[in-house]
């Protein structure tokens, strides 16, 4: 299993968005690392769903449960998707601030690529946001 990150607009769609259809096309990536991130995702995957704009933080947990397929909404095949459904929300949102303030998170890609909408996750990092999150992880 890996792990992943993908970012949202909250005013547009939010993890409580997510939860509320229990299943979704996870779309609109357009860059072109970011999809080379998707096209990796497998199923089972856990993705951490991050809300961009005024909140940046992590807030949920959602599991890869379609692989990446062509966006049925877009004519070039080099767009593609994938499905989510909710695990669980973060007891409490961890803040892009608390990451960087930590010296664990510095090579990461969230921390120095801050456009990039979707990316890997280590495991080392898994669990130290759910230990911030204070949420025990569920695989």
């Amino acid at each position: 299993m890996a792990y992943w990150l993908a970012k949202t607009e909250p005013n547009c769609y939010s993890y409580a968005d997510l939860a509320r259809l229990s299943r979704d096309r996870w779309d609109g990536v357009r860059n072109f690392k970011a999809l080379k991130y998707m096209r990796a995702m497998e199923l089972g995957d856990l993705v951490f769903i991050y809300h961009t704009g005024k909140e940046k933080a992590i807030v949920g947990v959602a599991e890869v449960v379609a692989t990446a397929y062509p966006d049925p909404e877009e004519q070039d095949p080099r767009y593609i998707v994938v499905d989510v459904s909710p695990r669980y929300p973060l007891d409490r949102p961890v803040t892009l601030k608390e990451i960087k303030a930590n010296p664990v998170f510095g090579a990461w890609e969230l921390v120095h690529q801050p456009r990039l909408s979707v990316m890997p996750v280590s495991e080392e990092h898994w669990t130290l946001i759910h230990h911030m999150a204070k949420t025990d992880p569920v695989t």
